[in-house]
């Protein structure tokens, strides 16, 4: 059986579902394939943080020694690496490690910021327009530190945000604690960026695949990608476990499967999954009143509505998505160590998930150099979600012929040579 179709989009997560969303209200007609179901993949169980204040991109200086001195403390470290001798592995670490470098983070920061800009307006246009009951709240994000040196650093980091037109405001012990009256008296002082937000991802998605779906879009499950038939540079057929596709267009959103399910187009994608974990709870007797990051455990907080959720760990290398239960325990341990919990934890659902990780950090976004029907939408490391909406206005821009709402080459694929 052969399937046509005008815009074939292949991942229905946070950026494909996006995708989608945007080109359909373009007027175009979109079929949308996962290899498992649509909108519950990696991008259902994250933190939910729309974070336009992440202008840094994951390569910048001291990354490296900051993940060897957590390696050294491995019951706390929220950095964790497969050991594996695969060449593409090993090339991608090189890469790595050459990326995590200020020329880097002067390069991410623009793009970064207008790309999280982006994103964060749409979130908020088309939660308001399809009337989204997904616990959506304009709060900001705000990082809460125990130790001086750890405050300070975020001060610090502050600072240079705010040079950059982020909004920021900096809490002594005092004010911390009026803020965020769920802190344990031991936090210090937190850092505030206030033009963040959060949301229920889960739910969030759930209604973005049903306002797609009534859209217009055809939805394929359950329907992997298995390989690619290209002719005159162009992809003419994708063929997956339900038979073959043909479209005028191609849009590859596929997250940490990218190189896998792209292997037959013979393109170097450097990309690398990044393993984390989450919990959910009940509602705890107090809750936090904001999302958090616990900033030297690197820990997530989410208040969504009647569930609390914790979010950690970026293990580079690691395809295991089974939640591991001394990491779910440890993720637990460190919440405990800064806010006022329940002494037992009503824990409705534990999960693992898959984050797109470029050497430089940067997503890549844009139309493959080989095949001009083919647009990338992947990579977005620990941001799928946050960028979503951002990547789904471009993208569907490239699709229909028009200038993209900022420049995309620092996104391009071609970067990585």
């Amino acid at each position: 059986m052969t399937t046509k179709s005008d815009v074939l989009i292949i991942g229905g997560g946070p950026v494909g579902l996006s995708c989608a969303y945007y080109l359909l209200k373009s007027g175009r007609k979109v079929t949308l394939l996962d290899a498992k179901e649509i909108g519950k993949g990696s991008g259902a169980g994250n933190a939910g943080h729309i974070v336009p204040s992440h202008i840094i991109p994951l390569a910048a200086p001291g990354v490296v020694t900051s993940a060897l001195k957590w390696m050294l403390d491995p019951e706390h470290s929220p950095f964790g690496m497969k050991i594996s001798l695969n060449p593409n592995y090993l090339v991608w670490l090189l890469k790595f490690v050459l990326a995590c470098s200020d020329a880097n983070v002067q390069r991410g920061i623009k793009p970064l910021n207008d790309i999280g800009q982006l994103s964060a307006k749409n979130f908020a246009q088309i939660i308001a327009e399809e009337k989204f009951d997904c616990s959506y709240q304009e709060k900001g994000l705000l990082f809460l530190y125990k130790t001086e040196e750890a405050f300070k650093g975020g001060r610090h980091e502050g600072e240079f945000m705010q040079k950059h037109g982020i909004p920021v405001s900096v809490y002594d012990k005092t004010k911390i604690h009026e803020v965020e009256p769920a802190a344990l008296d031991d936090v210090i002082g937190g850092v505030h960026f206030t033009g963040d937000s959060h949301l229920n991802p889960a739910v969030f998605l759930k209604l973005l695949s049903e306002r797609v779906l009534a859209m217009g879009a055809e939805m394929f499950e359950n329907t992997p990608a298995t390989g690619f038939e290209s002719a005159e540079g162009k992809v003419r057929v994708v063929r997956t476990s339900r038979g073959e596709f043909e479209a005028e267009h191609v849009v590859l959103a596929t997250g940490a499967l990218t190189p896998s399910v792209a292997r037959d187009l013979k393109l170097n994608i450097p990309i690398q999954p990044a393993g984390g974990y989450s919990l959910t709870m009940s509602a705890t007797k107090q809750m936090p009143s904001h999302a958090l990051i616990l900033g030297e455990r690197r820990v997530a907080v989410s208040p969504m509505g009647g569930v609390l959720r914790f979010t950690g760990r970026l293990e580079v290398g690691n395809y295991n998505m089974t939640p591991n239960p001394v990491w779910i325990q440890r993720i637990e341990n460190s919440a405990r160590e800064y806010l006022h919990l329940d002494e037992k934890l009503d824990v409705k659902e534990t999960w693992a998930g898959l984050r797109p990780t470029t050497p430089d950090g940067m997503p890549i976004i844009g139309r493959s150099p080989r095949y001009s029907n083919l647009i990338f939408a992947t990579g977005h490391a620990m941001l799928g979600l946050s960028l979503g909406p951002g990547t789904g206005q471009v993208v569907a821009e490239l699709v229909n012929g028009k200038q993209a709402a900022f420049d995309l080459s620092p996104f391009k694929l071609e970067r990585f040579g």
